[in-house]
C-alpha cells in the first residue's frame, strides 16, 4: 500500500527544514569573538579626538584617590575586581571578560578617560561595560582614574 503525501505536507516539511538550516546557519555566524587576553601584547586604537588630549588634574591627589577609590569600589569592583584584576565577580560571566588594568600603567589618561566616559559597548570592544559618563561627572571619572594609578604597575 502507498502513502500518499500531499502538496501541503511537502511544502510544511520544506519550510520546516528551511527554518531549522537558517537557525543553525544564525547560530554558527553569530558566535561571540573569543575574549581579548587578559593583559598586554594587543594594540589599543588611539583615543577619538575629543579625548586625545585629556590629561588628569588629579593625578596624586590623596583626597581625589580617595574618592576615586570609594567610586571604583561601588561601580567597577564587580566586573574589575578590587585591585582591578579584571577578576571581580561578575567577570566571571562576562565575553570578553575584563582586561587587568593593573597590569598596564602604560595607559594614557586620554585613553583611560575615553574608556570610562564610553564604555564598551562599541567597536572595537565589543563589551558590556556601560558608558560611565551618564552616571559619574568629569570629575568622578578623573578621582577613578587617579585611584586607578595607584594599582596600576
Amino acid at each position: 500500500m502507498k502513502k500518499i503525501i500531499s502538496s501541503k505536507s511537502i511544502a510544511f516539511r520544506f519550510l520546516f527544514c528551511l527554518t531549522l538550516c537558517v537557525i543553525v546557519l544564525t547560530a554558527c555566524s553569530s558566535a561571540p569573538e573569543p575574549p581579548a587576553p587578559a593583559s598586554g601584547g594587543d594594540e589599543r586604537p588611539a583615543p577619538p579626538a575629543e579625548y586625545a588630549e585629556k590629561e588628569n588634574p588629579l593625578n596624586g591627589k590623596a583626597d581625589a584617590i580617595e574618592a576615586g577609590k570609594g567610586i571604583y569600589n561601588v561601580n567597577c569592583a564587580s566586573c574589575h575586581g578590587e585591585k582591578a584584576l579584571g577578576d571581580g565577580p561578575a567577570a566571571a560571566s562576562l565575553n570578553p571578560k575584563p582586561r587587568s588594568l593593573a597590569e598596564d600603567g602604560a595607559l594614557s589618561d586620554a585613553y583611560l578617560y575615553w574608556r570610562i566616559a564610553e564604555g564598551g559597548m562599541m567597536e572595537p570592544f565589543k563589551s558590556t561595560m556601560p558608558a560611565w559618563k551618564t552616571f559619574l561627572s568629569e570629575e568622578q571619572i578623573w578621582q577613578v582614574m587617579a585611584y586607578l594609578r595607584t594599582l596600576m604597575k
